[in-house]
């Protein structure tokens, strides 16, 4: 079982920056995928970015590929997305999530992670 705690977010201006953090309880943080995912009002649930169990893959939607960034330190259980450049079109609620099949890589399917966060929600106004 890994129960998962966001933090981070909050208001901020078009063109700003924000980093989430997602910490992680248990013993095995280290042998699961872990993933950013986002709401938006009114939205489906998408996929935001993810980095495999050893940090040494990551994958991200296009919508954010040049400005957010994902990384993982396992020797504190947690897992963090740099948000830089900020757009109104990323305010949304953010989840963490924790996939911990035995593939290689990272997936991009919510469907295929185990355990998520409460979210925290991150505002950009212009």
């Amino acid at each position: 079982q890994v129960q998962l705690v966001e933090s981070g977010g909050g208001l901020v201006q078009a063109g700003g920056s924000l980093r989430l953090s997602c910490a992680a309880s248990g013993r095995t943080f280290s042998s699961y995928h872990m993933g950013w995912f986002r709401q938006g009002p009114g939205k489906e649930r998408e996929f935001v970015a993810a980095i495999n169990w050893s940090g040494g893959r990551t994958r991200y939607a296009d919508s954010v590929k040049g400005r957010f960034t994902i990384s993982r330190d396992n020797a504190k259980n947690t897992v963090y997305l740099q948000m830089k450049r900020l757009e109104p079109e990323d305010t949304a609620v953010y989840y963490c999530a924790a996939d911990g099949r035995f593939t290689a890589t990272a997936t991009m399917d919510s469907r295929r992670y185990d355990y998520w966060g409460q979210g925290t929600q991150v505002t950009v106004f212009s």
